[in-house]
C-alpha cells in the first residue's frame, strides 16, 4: 500500500479517540454507582497531590452508594475534603477510614444536563477522528505529489481512511445512544 500513510497508526489514534471517549463517559454520574465517578478527584496527601485510586481501595456495595476505604488513618480528613470539593455534588458520611457516599436520585432537568455533556464530549471525539483522517489524506496528497504513490493509490487510500473516519464515528454514535438511554433512565 502507499508509501505515505501508516494506516496502523491511523487506526491507533482513531481508536485513542474512542478510547478518550469512554473515558469522558464513564466519568459522567447516571444515578447508578460506579467507581470510575472518583477517577478525576486528586487528595493532597503526604504532602503531594495523590490520585484518589493511591490512596484508598474504592467499591460499590449497592447501585446507589460508593464506599472510599482509606488506607492510612491520617488522610481520611483529606480524602473526605476532595471528595466534597470535587464539584461531583457528593456528600460522603464518615465511618472510621471509610467514607460512604450515597449517590441522590437524578432529576429529569439534571439528566437532560447531563446528556448534553454527553453529546458534546461525543463531538470531540468526532473531531479527533476527522482530524485523524484528515492528517491520513494529507499525507496521501503529499505523496502523490512526490511522485511516491500513483493517483489511484492515493484515491484507494483515502476511500480507506474515510471508511476508518466512519467506522469510528459509528462506534462513538452506538456509545452515546448507550449512554443517553442509561442517563434518561428512571
Amino acid at each position: 500500500m502507499p508509501d505515505g500513510v501508516d494506516f496502523r497508526d491511523l487506526q491507533r489514534r482513531m481508536d485513542g479517540a474512542i478510547s478518550a471517549y469512554r473515558n469522558d463517559l464513564a466519568s459522567l454520574r447516571t444515578g447508578r454507582a460506579s467507581s470510575n465517578l472518583l477517577d478525576p478527584i486528586i487528595v493532597m496527601a503526604y504532602g503531594a497531590p495523590t490520585p484518589i485510586n493511591q490512596v484508598a481501595s474504592i467499591t460499590v456495595p449497592e447501585p446507589r452508594m460508593i464506599a472510599v476505604s482509606v488506607w492510612d488513618k491520617s488522610v481520611v480528613g483529606a480524602v473526605d475534603r476532595a471528595i466534597r470539593e470535587s464539584n461531583l455534588g457528593f456528600n460522603p458520611i464518615m465511618d472510621g477510614t471509610t467514607l460512604r457516599i450515597p449517590l441522590p436520585e437524578l432529576n429529569e432537568q439534571r439528566r437532560k444536563e447531563l446528556a448534553k455533556i454527553a453529546h458534546q464530549y461525543a463531538e470531540a471525539a468526532r473531531v479527533a477522528a476527522r482530524h485523524v483522517r484528515r492528517d491520513g489524506i494529507d499525507n496521501l496528497k503529499k505523496a502523490e505529489k512526490d511522485g511516491t504513490i500513483s493517483q489511484d493509490d492515493q484515491r484507494i487510500g483515502s476511500e480507506r481512511i474515510q471508511k476508518m473516519t466512519d467506522d469510528t464515528i459509528a462506534i462513538i454514535d452506538s456509545l452515546l445512544v448507550e449512554k443517553e438511554a442509561e442517563i434518561m433512565q428512571v
